[in-house]
């Protein structure tokens, strides 16, 4: 397996996105400069093994998908996490949404 790192960069960058988090706020949580954060997600630097521990404690992934795009990505932790940010009275139309992309599919 070869590491992509703007691959990881993306991945990374969605995963906060989904988590609510800004550059700033993630950077706060990793014990790092936002502006590190950006470098990782735009794959123009690698990290090192405690920041990458970090990462996938504060986002719930596994250090497999963050690096290689495989494992668990914690898709339903982050479809959670996306409902979460949502007002608890937009939740049922985005059960309904959900429901009919499903339906759709089949």
């Amino acid at each position: 397996m070869e590491l992509d790192l703007v691959q990881m960069g993306a991945r990374l960058r969605n995963s906060r996105i989904a988590h609510g988090y800004t550059r700033e706020q993630l950077a706060e949580k990793l014990g790092v400069t936002p502006k590190f954060c950006a470098d990782i997600e735009l794959g123009k630097k690698g990290m090192s093994l405690r920041t990458l521990c970090r990462l996938t404690e504060v986002l719930h992934l596994s250090a497999d998908y963050l690096l290689f795009g495989h494992g668990s990505s914690g898709d339903l932790q982050q479809i959670q996490q996306i409902l979460q940010h949502c007002p608890p009275q937009k939740r049922p139309l985005a059960r309904q949404l959900l429901e009919v992309f499903l339906q759709a599919l089949e």
